[in-house]
């Protein structure tokens, strides 16, 4: 390893002009050539300001005072201009959409040679070289607009990497993937990685999924500090992800339920390396003691589909012969590769699109002539993008809109307002501008302003994308809580951690089509499913495998269940 760092922050503080206090603290930083790092910490935390400094959006788009010093490649950022760091430093930002600039693929990944005034024969062969290095020499000709997420992602990595740069900055690259698209684009990362020995900086809060490929080092920040700077097995095997608000990858707290002591010595900080040969008895033990739970079923239908049929242009099915019986107060996940048809199902639920084949009951009702108004009384629906619900300069005055149409009294307003803001952790900033909040903030906005509405069924278009795991919980915790009051909850999600942990039940869609009702559990340990529907097995299958258990579905339920019985005993 070069001696010299590629990147180094030596006392660097930052403070926006907007704000009272610094966002960054005393940061001392140094990343070598070559290096693999992962960026983590809750929301909120200095994360995404730490990549703002580093590809030259602070101070040059978002300003503040800086004190201290930050260095790339030897030269100081302030004496670069955006257009000079952007050569060192390539991002791959967190939205792939708003990165686009070209009519096709190959414009796109071609703009920053254009802008260079690369001779077209060379900038043809430099743009071919790196879709093959993406796995996107077939769609040169394809609007980036009409792709998968997943290849979206290529096409943006594409563009940066044309450029020849020595750093790629990935800023939550896995945040609207489903969970084989997310692996794939971890592999993708690797493998530039390995062929290209570029410095790799990712910021993501998918900590497991990220640990699915080697990372050199993990940057722990919170409140603007780093708090940690270890490799991943250290890291992993400390408290500090916990004590952070951070999930720690769900075999680790496998382990640690059936007794292993969980140290760096037996290589916890990716799932491939971990050694089993002398904790294997320790979890199969644990799993025999776990007691199987019956579960009885209530049968009360609330939301019956029948025989549903949908297409937006009478050429292409989008959904063929769906048939779906929920029951009062369930909560369900429906899940499925991007494209799969989840999206257009709920916006049919809520009347945004009419459906012309099939019926769709509440309570034995045909809601066919029901206007939208009229099913938002029944049905309420949380957008995955929050920019396109939100409506309101100030986040009292959105969460109170659905209120105020309806006419209601000005104190009872306040009253659940206020009710919502908390249990969605943002009552501290009730008087802010929605303009003020981060992405993962106005996502809590929009679930608040449905919330106050108190809908019979609440469907929720990935309720936890962007989320840390401490706001993942609260929200998840707070649907819990409303579930168990009798609101019936559908989630659409590609979070396979959310479905095993808070849901009985998954309706599994690949093509416009069911391909599965199940248990969760069933569902993450059926290689055929999974495939099907571009989800990705979870890692207590894997650990199931890695210490000799044959039932792969009863140790992940066995899981479950003990992780569920823990709960109830805590909240008692």
């Amino acid at each position: 390893m070069n001696k010299e760092p590629i990147i180094e922050f030596k006392d660097f503080t930052f403070q926006y002009y907007s704000q009272a206090e610094p966002t960054l603290h005393n940061i001392n930083l140094k990343i070598y050539p070559g290096e693999k790092i992962l960026i983590i910490g809750p929301s909120g935390s200095g994360k995404s300001t730490l990549g703002h400094c580093l590809n030259g959006l602070i101070p040059f788009s978002y300003k503040g005072d800086i004190t201290g010093s930050l260095r790339i490649k030897g030269i100081e950022t302030r004496e670069l201009d955006i257009f000079k760091l952007s050569k060192y430093v390539g991002t791959v930002l967190q939205d792939s959409d708003g990165q686009f600039v070209g009519l096709t693929v190959g414009e796109d990944m071609a703009f920053a040679l254009e802008n260079d005034r690369v001779p077209t024969e060379i900038m043809k062969k430099r743009v071919e070289e790196v879709a093959k290095m993406v796995d996107m020499d077939n769609f040169l000709a394809s609007s980036p607009y009409d792709l998968s997420g997943g290849q979206k992602q290529r096409t943006a990595l594409g563009g940066v990497m044309v450029d020849d740069v020595d750093i790629l900055l990935f800023d939550e690259p896995l945040a609207n993937l489903d969970p084989a698209t997310g692996k794939t684009a971890i592999e993708i990362i690797d493998k530039i990685h390995k062929d290209s020995n570029k410095t790799i900086i990712i910021i993501e809060h998918r900590l497991e999924d990220v640990l699915h490929r080697h990372i050199d080092r993990i940057i722990l920040i919170n409140e603007g500090r780093i708090i940690a700077d270890m490799n991943p097995h250290e890291i992993v095997a400390s408290s500090l992800l916990k004590d952070n608000g951070l999930r720690e990858p769900l075999y680790v707290t496998a382990l640690k339920y059936a007794g292993v002591k969980v140290d760096k010595e037996i290589l916890p900080g990716h799932l491939y390396s971990l050694r089993t040969e002398n904790i294997k008895e320790q979890v199969r033990n644990w799993f025999r003691s776990i007691d199987e739970k019956e579960e009885i079923k209530e049968e009360k239908p609330i939301l019956k589909i029948e025989n549903l049929y949908f297409s937006y242009d009478s050429r292409r099915q989008v959904l063929k012969d769906i048939n779906i019986n929920i029951n009062e107060g369930e909560m369900l996940a429906i899940v499925g590769k991007n494209g799969a048809g989840k999206s257009t199902l709920s916006k049919i639920l809520c009347g945004f699109e009419k459906h012309k084949e099939g019926k769709i009951f509440y309570k034995g009702e045909d809601l066919k002539d029901k206007t939208i108004k009229e099913r938002a009384e029944i049905i309420g629906f949380v957008m995955q993008n929050p920019n396109q619900m939100i409506s309101k300069n100030l986040i009292y005055d959105e969460v109170a809109l659905g209120l105020r149409l309806r006419n209601m009294d000005e104190k009872e307003i306040e009253k659940r307002v206020n009710k919502a803001l908390k249990v969605c952790g943002l009552l501290p900033f009730i008087n802010w501008p929605i303009s003020a909040l981060s992405y993962g903030q106005k996502k809590r906005v929009t679930i608040a302003s449905i919330l106050v509405l108190e809908p019979k069924i609440l469907i929720l278009d990935e309720p936890t994308a962007g989320q840390d795991y401490m706001h993942y919980s609260e929200i998840m915790e707070f649907l819990k809580y409303l579930n168990s009051l009798g609101v019936t909850i559908i989630f659409i999600t590609h979070d396979m951690h959310l479905m095993l942990e808070y849901t009985t039940r998954a309706i599994v869609l690949a093509d416009g089509e069911i391909v599965i009702d199940d248990k969760p559990s069933k569902i993450l340990t059926d290689e055929d499913t999974i495939k099907a529907a571009n989800l990705k097995e979870t890692s207590l299958y894997n650990l199931a495998q890695m210490v000799g258990i044959e039932d792969e579905t009863k140790f992940v339920q066995s899981f479950i269940d003990y992780e569920r019985w823990l709960k109830l005993k805590d909240d008692q």
